[in-house]
């Protein structure tokens, strides 16, 4: 059986569009079958505590300017959204519709392409409706399940369970229970599933174990 490789993503991320743009060539490279699982965000931040980039405002400049610069590196078209954040719901509802994976993978690439691509985002569902339809998918039929109790359950569930495996941010990776976040740990990947990943049980059990010497107040200077 081929391995899995699992793909924890949120379309309000620029970095998960730079990694699901290069995420199935790598799969095919190495016999890793993909599966696509998306996810609440902000439900990540809420659970642990965090702000996102963009509510950093220093962060949020750089981030825009990181991924303008990735973007160019890999080749891909790059342009803002109408808002950032945005609500991300209706495309990750969408997106966890039990689908055929060739449909997904399609349907993904569109909703991917509205945010990053071509800037026009995928908050209007009867926009959202005709690029699906555009691209042979049936869009309406697609947007009426994404409003079921069904889609949303279906999206919590997936979402409580990446947070349960220790997903954190997005994108995230994961090959045989270990995570790896971010669109630049394909190198690391490859490393592990050669069988020669440096972070060894046996190395991060030291660092695991390192005793605390401070701890920051929150709110505080």
């Amino acid at each position: 059986m081929a391995r899995t490789l699992r793909f924890s993503f949120d379309f309000i991320s620029p970095y998960a569009y730079l990694a699901w743009a290069k995420l199935h060539d790598f799969a095919a490279r190495h016999r890793l079958e993909v599966e696509a699982q998306p996810v609440l965000f902000a439900a990540l931040l809420d659970a642990y505590g965090h702000k996102g980039p963009a509510e950093i405002p220093p962060k949020r400049v750089y981030t825009f300017k990181h991924v303008v610069r990735l973007a160019a590196d890999q080749g891909l078209p790059l342009r803002p959204p109408p808002a950032h954040p945005f609500n991300p719901l209706l495309g990750l509802r969408i997106a966890a519709l039990a689908l055929p994976p060739t449909a997904l993978r399609g349907v993904i690439d569109v909703l991917f392409a509205r945010v990053w691509a071509s800037g026009t985002g995928i908050t209007d569902p009867v926009a959202v409706a005709e690029a699906l339809t555009a691209a042979g998918h049936d869009g309406a039929g697609l947007v009426k399940a994404a409003s079921q109790p069904e889609a949303k359950a279906r999206l919590r569930a997936l979402t409580d369970a990446a947070r349960e495996r220790g997903v954190f941010g997005v994108p995230t990776l994961e090959v045989d229970g270990e995570l790896f976040w971010g669109q630049d740990s394909f190198g690391h990947i490859e490393r592990f599933l050669r069988g020669e990943d440096p972070a060894t049980a046996e190395r991060i059990a030291q660092w695991e174990g390192l005793p605390a010497q401070a701890q920051r107040k929150h709110g505080q200077r």
